[in-house]
């Protein structure tokens, strides 16, 4: 339920800003600068807002030091150290998340043993499978379908048509989105003169706590030892881990990664849009990697790599720019080549 709004002045003490205009002007949203009126908080992060700043109708802005004495459409100012994060403040006032509802739809089904903390709110055609265990103030969405002895913490959500395959290990406070599978048997196979014979995988699934799964992700169980995604860590939209990667603390895992079975990724890891990571390497602590890399390689912690196959960023780079200064190098070639030719 969204909130009347707020005085620039309230936001300027509730972010710790120092006012710089009418601090009586009323904001019951949040916007861009280029589409914000006069009841509208947004904001400008560096100099490279200065023009959409100086054009802009919101009723407020916050902005960092460095655009303190821009001119601006916005009379009213909140100068702030990181206006991002301060944004984020003022939306949870303004947004609050609506109040939790706990009960059982008619529809669900709850398997023998299950048990159910307090305040669990279970939606329409639920399945609880034997033994299952829910913490308190857990929500499962429509059509979540949990197989037996899967244990979850308190507080997580379970988001629509998500899958959770038997004896998977959800912890508190986990955000699972639409259509997440988790636990679910990895790829793997005997390969003969027969065909492909599926290994059997009998290791677990382990979420810890505060990690956050995208909507049509999968994180395969292991298929001796378990399959981890360590606290804190949040996995983007169409993420897909093999059966016994072990994902570390902290990390960002981005829209349609894909990480081989048996792969070690260390604490505070990111791995940019459409990475791709080979099977039974190690990722370091604090290692970055960028957008489309494929990763075939050990990469060492505090490293950002880059390109196919990935290397040091900088060293990709160079190798780029090399590649694009051979174009001119190659029509020269050729017409000396032909000059060549004639002069035969």
């Amino acid at each position: 339920m969204k909130v009347a709004g707020l005085t620039a002045q309230a936001v300027a003490d509730l972010v710790g800003g120092r006012l710089l205009g009418d601090g009586a002007v009323t904001l019951s949203a949040v916007g861009p600068l280029d589409r914000a009126g006069p009841e509208v908080l947004s904001l400008a992060v560096s100099q490279r807002y200065a023009g959409e700043l100086r054009d802009c109708r919101a009723g407020a802005v916050l902005i960092p030091e460095s655009l303190a004495e821009a001119p601006s459409g916005a009379a009213t100012r909140i100068v702030v150290r990181d206006p991002h994060a301060s944004l984020v403040r003022v939306i949870e006032i303004l947004y609050p998340a609506p109040s939790r509802t706990s009960g059982i739809d008619r529809t669900a089904r709850i398997g023998r043993g299950a048990r159910l903390g307090a305040g669990v709110w279970l939606g329409p055609h639920v399945v609880v499978g034997n033994g299952v265990r829910l913490g308190d103030r857990c929500r499962l969405e429509e059509g979540v379908s949990l197989g037996d002895d899967v244990v979850v913490g308190e507080e997580t959500v379970v988001g629509p048509r998500v899958v959770c395959y038997r004896g998977a290990r959800i912890g508190s406070r986990v955000v699972l989105k639409a259509g997440a599978v988790i636990g679910g048997e990895g790829f793997g196979y005997l390969t003969g003169p027969e065909g492909h014979r599926r290994v059997p995988h009998i290791g677990g699934c382990i979420l810890e706590d505060e990690v956050e799964v995208g909507s049509n992700s999968c994180v395969d169980r292991g298929s001796i030892g378990d399959t981890v995604v360590g606290r804190g860590t949040k996995l983007d939209n169409l993420v897909h881990l093999g059966h016994n990667v072990r994902i570390g603390e902290r990390c960002l895992v981005m829209a349609g990664v894909g990480v081989a079975g048996s792969t070690r990724v260390g604490d505070g890891v990111i791995l940019a849009g459409h990475v791709g990571v080979t099977d039974h390497l190690v990722i370091g602590d604090g290692a970055r990697v960028a957008a489309k890399s494929a990763v075939f390689g050990d990469v060492p912690a505090g490293v950002s790599v880059s390109g196919h196959p990935a290397r040091p960023h900088r060293q990709f780079l160079r190798a780029q720019a090399a590649l694009y200064r051979l174009a001119p190098i190659v029509s020269d070639l050729e017409r000396l080549a032909a000059g060549h030719h004639r002069n035969v």
